[in-house]
Parts: structure tokens; sequence; C-alpha cells
């Protein structure tokens, strides 16, 4: 049996006419470790962003990482090429597949432009393990990453304040840097941690939270 669409096009019963949106994402949902997890949605109130956006930008950030990507290479068993870095892989290391996270685990939403769940699968067939897999792994690694995480901070805070008001904040810092009686630097991170800890049982927004805070060191 045809069925006659509009425009003459002939469709067989059950075919739709519906378009694929060539921008639709992919999503792959995988199972970490509660403190993983915790950690992510933490940075995601911290920043205002939605979860599934920090968990994407997090295993971008892990496929183009040299750093992130000399740290999953040790456990790969087929060789790949990830952009143009190839990393040797050797069969006679044991999968990570059913290593999972040791603890309370949970999944999470992660979803991906067409390109970048090609590398994501280009990644997961090196280390033998599924998408879902490589996208704990990659989660687990990136966040590990300080000067990514510290990045992620400053780049949040750089489209929330104005030159002047990212000047004065820089200069905080950097006081709070060099008066520092402890051997930790105290990145943007946990700069904006504390200012949102501040304000979490207020109506302040944290551009008014931010600027109140620069006045205090004025």
């Amino acid at each position: 049996m045809v069925k006659i669409a509009k425009g003459g096009k002939a469709l067989t019963v059950g075919e739709s006419n519906r378009k694929v949106r060539s921008d639709k994402k992919k999503e792959v949902k995988p199972t970490i470790s509660i403190q993983l997890k915790d950690t992510i949605y933490r940075i995601s109130y911290i920043t205002n962003s939605p979860v599934k956006d920090v968990a994407e930008s997090l295993c971008i950030h892990g496929m183009a990482s040299k750093k992130v990507l000399d740290v999953l290479s040790w456990n790969l068993r087929r060789t790949i090429r990830l952009d143009n870095t190839m990393y040797i892989g050797d069969i006679a290391r044991s999968s990570l597949q059913r290593m999972g996270p040791v603890g309370e685990c949970e999944r999470i939403s992660v979803r991906f432009k067409q390109i970048d769940f090609e590398n994501l699968s280009t990644l997961a067939f090196g280390l033998s393990v599924t998408p879902s897999r490589a996208t704990a792994l990659l989660l687990d690694a990136s966040i590990r990453d300080r000067d990514f995480i510290n990045s992620y901070f400053e780049g949040y805070l750089n489209k929330q304040l104005d030159d002047r008001r990212m000047a004065e904040l820089k200069s905080v810092l950097k006081y709070l840097n060099e008066n520092n009686p402890y051997e930790e630097e105290i990145s943007w991170g946990m700069l904006l941690s504390y200012i949102v800890e501040e304000i979490k049982d207020s109506a302040s927004t944290v551009t008014e939270s931010i600027s109140a805070y620069i006045k205090k060191w004025k």
C-alpha cells in the first residue's frame, strides 16, 4: 500500500517524512561514582550552567587534551588516531569495561555533537569499551585536570563581569595568593565557590555578590 504525501512524494506505509536534524546530539548515559557526579553538579550550580553542558565540556576537553589522553593511553588495547596524534595500543592490556568505579554509583546524561561522538567512539574502540564507559573514564580523568577546571571557572567569570570588575577580581586573587600562609594556591574555582557559598541563602546574584566582595578588599 502506498500513501501519497503532500507535494506528490510517494511514501510506503510506516515510512516517516520527518527529517532528522543534522545537528541533533547523541545522548550517552555513563555510570559514574556519586562523588564524581556530585562534583559535576556542584560545578553546574556554581556556574549556573546545565549539568549536561558541564559534562559535555569536560569530555570535549579530555578528548583534545594531551595530558588527559596520555593518562588514558596507558589502557589502550588498540592503536588509534585522535586529531594528529597516534596512540599505540597493546591488546595484552586488560579491558576497563568491567572495572567500574568503586562504591555507590549513578548515571548521568551527556549529549555529544556528531563529530564529538565519533571521536568518543574512536577512543572507546581503542580502550575496548563501550562509548558509555569511555565517557565515564573521560569525565573522571578530565575533572582531575586542575588547569582545565580553573580555566572553566575563569571563563564563566569573564562572561559574568565587565572588564573593570574582572580586573579587580584578578587583583584580589593575586593578593590572596601572595599573602596565603598555606602552600595550596587559591584557584578561580575556590574563590568562586566561596562567594557562591556566601550568597546561597540570599537573593543576590553572583555578579552582585562578586561586586560586594570586591568592595571589601578596596
